[in-house]
């Protein structure tokens, strides 16, 4: 099935997570891409992946090889693997973002850790960065990498009621408010999937007919 909705492409994200698929596509439509970006939830779910390959490429190429094996003919899949690195912990917890607090993956409890670690660290030592890196794997197993980063800072105590993961503590370069208190559009385009998104979506327009 490559196409859904008419003559928009469908790609399937290696995520069961409905807030990432939703930002993913309001991203396509902001960059005006015919695609249908759909859930991992309707093939049956995403297989189980150890992401054990230490770097945000290994983890999302992993990420996209195993849902493609499970997608129908003509469909592309789509990773992502992201995370928070912190200066004051030496670039921590970095590819171990989803799991900081352990291997339940409790978001909350990430975040309370980050809160913790970072006590007394001075304002003018709180850099950090966001990384995201997508791969798209096309429906011949042809592989693209795009990657994105996000720099800022990050507060003394989470604030905001929007997003998710760290986003109620970092606070972007461009902006004085976090993730979790900026309107959805002003996240969306100043993100690090957002700027991985963009490298996708320039060469989807450019890309030859065949890959």
């Amino acid at each position: 099935m490559s196409a859904a909705n008419g003559s928009r492409t469908g790609i399937y994200v290696a995520s069961g997570n409905a807030h990432k698929v939703a930002e993913l596509q309001a991203l396509a439509e902001r960059d005006g891409l015919p695609v249908l970006l759909r859930s991992a939830r309707e093939v049956g779910g995403m297989p189980e992946v150890i992401e054990d390959a230490g770097t945000f490429e290994g983890n999302a190429a992993k990420k996209a090889r195993a849902l493609r094996a499970r997608l129908p003919a003509g469909a592309w899949a789509l990773a992502d693997d992201s995370g928070l690195c912190v200066d004051a912990l030496g670039g921590a917890p970095g590819v171990e973002s989803a799991y900081y607090a352990g291997p339940a993956g409790d978001a909350a409890a990430n975040l309370r850790k980050l809160v913790s670690a970072l006590r007394g660290v001075p304002a003018d030592q709180r850099g950090a960065h966001f990384r995201c890196v997508l791969v798209l794997v096309s429906p011949e197993g042809a592989e693209h990498v795009f990657a994105g980063r996000c720099d800022g800072t990050l507060r003394d105590e989470p604030a905001g009621g929007h997003g998710f993961g760290y986003d109620p503590l970092f606070v972007p370069r461009e902006a004085r408010q976090t993730f979790a208190e900026l309107p959805e559009e002003a996240k969306n385009r100043l993100s690090h999937r957002s700027r991985a998104w963009a490298r996708l979506a320039r060469w989807w327009r450019e890309r030859p007919r065949f890959d």
